[in-house]
């Protein structure tokens, strides 16, 4: 019997590097919810405009609606794909928000409400 064996891998060893995430589950009510919201927000609002935001290892796909005045909404979505698609059939630029990054519209519309619910719970 060898000394040094070449042993053959096991077929039940996970192949090396990172693992995709375990498939969502979130219902498809939540979906047609998320998606009836989306399409709303676009339609009360000027100038709207989709941002995608990619999958992680700790979030699904999401895509954030962003109005001419920095008012924004986040939900979640199927994938990019079907977001796109969204913000085609809706007749809005869409965005890939890693390649690009959110307009400062957005950042200010935040701060500001930031500053207005601080000064409505201190009271002046």
């Amino acid at each position: 019997m060898p000394l040094f064996r070449r042993r053959r891998p096991s077929l039940s060893t996970p192949a090396p590097g990172p693992t995709a995430p375990p498939p969502s589950r979130r219902s498809t009510e939540e979906l047609a919810a998320a998606e009836a919201h989306l399409s709303e927000f676009a339609r009360s609002r000027v100038g709207v405009e989709a941002y995608i935001e990619p999958r992680t290892s700790v979030t699904d796909t999401t895509v954030v609606f962003i109005a001419a005045s920095g008012e924004w909404t986040r939900r979640r979505v199927r994938s990019p794909q079907q977001a796109h698609a969204m913000a085609r059939a809706l007749g809005i630029p869409a965005y890939d928000a890693d390649v690009v990054g959110y307009p400062q519209r957005m950042r200010d519309w935040t701060r500001k409400r930031a500053e207005e619910d601080k000064r409505r719970l201190d009271g002046v």
